[in-house]
């Protein structure tokens, strides 16, 4: 497909340019869409416009449908009734393609149904038109950035100046959100201009891209390491080698190993992706420690070691950023945020550079450290690659804890080594890559007592079937038994009878014990199943316990009368 300039895209549409499937939209059809809603807009004199969209293919219309005329589009980070109802004083009204939470219906308008006034003729659209975005939030409040359209236009051209997508078709598809700058350069924006295709959905979980991906017959993957952390070991995935053309990763560092993982399950390397809401995308790297500015891009390191970037995207023409970085002859190195810097006891900590010598012990996949609510001292969450979850089992947490403390005894002060440490299979990344400090301060609270358990389905009556993961951080592991952590039969009946209490019998109290046998022993990561059974008749509760299809423990809890 030939290229257009993303603000001649309402000129001269073309019926052969598809846009989006699923329902379909060709270009044609696309432009009309977009003229008819800014008409509408332009005849309820809106000036500003709040839009929420799931639908990244209805975005563009609204998007664009703004642009036309004149509009200022305002776009939430979430949406959460409390975002929204920040915000909703200063929009005129909203367009969506689903009812907002926290908002009258009539301030809430479909693109779909925004008829009835006369639509706005093609033009060239004016590239000194703003929209309005929101930082993520993940190092404080989200901040709103005023962008005009002509920065996204020249960051546009600049990626494609790098990859030249219209050279070849493909299919769009994103595990990010089209409503942050990433997602909205990546999914939306370069997509349109380049003639590729735009899947509609987020597809937030890997099952869901591997579905999309077999659509088509190439693909493009735009993700963020929350996602390709979790495409997990199924045969599947060799199904899309050769589809997929290119992976683009963004939002944090990729762990050196799943460069080489993803090579071998999905014939195709990452990507990776720098810049922020402030600065658009500014730089690239493809398994490399180093940093490549893109076309169009400046960058330097300051006198207190911080990047700065210079584009023509840019609204301050050059942005000093978060990170301290080291430039290496045309490439740059990252070294982690200057804002992850704290004090313990008047000593200055940087704790990315804790994170990163973490990162290189033989059991850590990767790092997360800060301080809980109400903690000094530091806390470590650490997820745990196969070797540490061996070492775990088979050594117990107290023997982990101290290799850990040793690696870092050799390169940092006794107040950088953390006092409270957290294992987990995976850090609790949210769909931005971010670790917000909510969410950092519960997988650092107490050690869990009870797992993460969901249903399910196909039970019925008096029956109910779970599955669930084994907590590598379980608090019964302690002392049961130091370095071989077991999960206690106690724990195993206090579970069954709390979902039963919860699901099937709220009056069922404890009344003894009968046939209580175990086969296997749970330790930490397993995969379990729990089948409950409530007998009336014989006033009993029938649970067992099973891994691989193989019995572990199983007995009859009998109700008290």
């Amino acid at each position: 497909m030939s290229w257009i300039p993303l603000q001649h895209l309402l000129l001269a549409a073309q019926a052969q340019r598809r846009i989006a499937s699923a329902p379909e939209i060709n270009h044609l059809t696309f432009a009309n869409r977009c003229l008819a809603v800014a008409g509408a807009l332009h005849a309820n004199s809106v000036r500003r416009a709040g839009l929420w969209f799931d639908d990244a293919a209805e975005l563009a219309v609204a998007l664009l449908a703004c642009w036309r005329a004149g509009v200022t589009a305002v776009l939430p980070g979430d949406a959460h009734p409390h975002t929204l109802s920040a915000l909703d004083a200063d929009v005129d009204q909203w367009l969506s393609d689903r009812p907002l939470p926290g908002l009258a219906d009539e301030r809430v308008f479909s693109v779909c149904k925004l008829s009835g006034h006369m639509a706005l003729p093609a033009a060239t659209l004016d590239p000194g038109v703003g929209l309005e975005l929101s930082t993520s939030g993940s190092s404080g409040l989200p901040k709103r950035i005023i962008k005009q359209w002509s920065q996204l236009c020249q960051e546009i051209e600049a990626l494609e100046r790098q990859w030249n997508w219209a050279d070849s078709p493909a299919c769009v598809l994103g595990s990010v959100s089209p409503q942050h700058m990433y997602g909205l350069s990546f999914r939306v924006l370069w997509p349109l201009c380049a003639g590729r295709s735009i899947e509609r959905g987020q597809l937030v979980f890997p099952e869901d891209i591997q579905a999309a991906s077999l659509r088509d017959e190439r693909v493009v993957w735009i993700t963020s390491p929350a996602l390709l952390r979790r495409l997990g070991d199924s045969s599947e995935w060799r199904d899309l080698a050769g589809a997929i053309t290119q992976i683009f990763s963004s939002g944090g560092p990729l762990p050196p190993e799943l460069f080489e993982a993803l090579h071998v399950k999905l014939a195709c390397r990452p990507t990776e992706i720098y810049g922020s809401s402030e600065t658009g995308a500014v730089a690239w790297r493809e398994k490399d420690d180093y940093w490549q500015p893109l076309p169009g891009v400046a960058m330097s390191v300051v006198c207190n070691g911080a990047l700065k970037a210079q584009s023509s995207w840019i609204a301050t023409s050059d942005e000093q950023t978060s990170d301290a970085a080291l430039w290496h002859g045309g490439k740059f190195e990252l070294l982690g945020r200057l804002d992850r810097i704290v004090k313990v006891e008047e000593k200055r900590i940087a704790l990315p550079m804790i994170e990163q010598a973490l990162a290189h012990h033989e059991c850590i996949a990767e790092a997360r450290i800060g301080r809980g609510h109400g903690v000094n001292r530091l806390t470590a969450l650490a997820a745990l690659n196969a070797r540490g979850l061996h070492r775990l089992r088979n050594g117990g947490r107290k023997a982990l804890i101290s290799s850990l403390h040793s690696h870092l005894a050799a390169r940092f002060e006794p107040l950088a080594i953390p006092r409270h440490w957290r294992f987990l299979q995976q850090l609790p990344w949210n769909a931005q890559n971010k670790l917000p400090q909510d969410d950092f301060d519960r997988a650092a609270g107490p050690r869990p007592t009870v797992p993460v358990i969901r249903a399910l389905p196909g039970a019925s009556g008096d029956e109910r079937r779970y599955a669930f993961e084994i907590p590598l951080d379980l608090a019964h592991f302690s002392g049961h038994f130091v370095s071989t952590p077991v999960v206690p039969g106690v724990a195993l009946i206090g579970w069954a009878m709390m979902l039963t209490q919860r699901d099937l019998r709220p009056e069922l109290q404890f009344g003894g014990m009968e046939a209580l046998k175990f086969q296997l022993l749970l330790r930490p990561g397993d995969t379990v199943e729990l089948n409950l059974e409530w007998n009336a008749t014989r006033g009993k509760l029938y649970f067992e316990y099973r891994m691989a299809d193989a019995p572990c423990a199983s007995g009859r809890i009998m109700a008290a009368y």
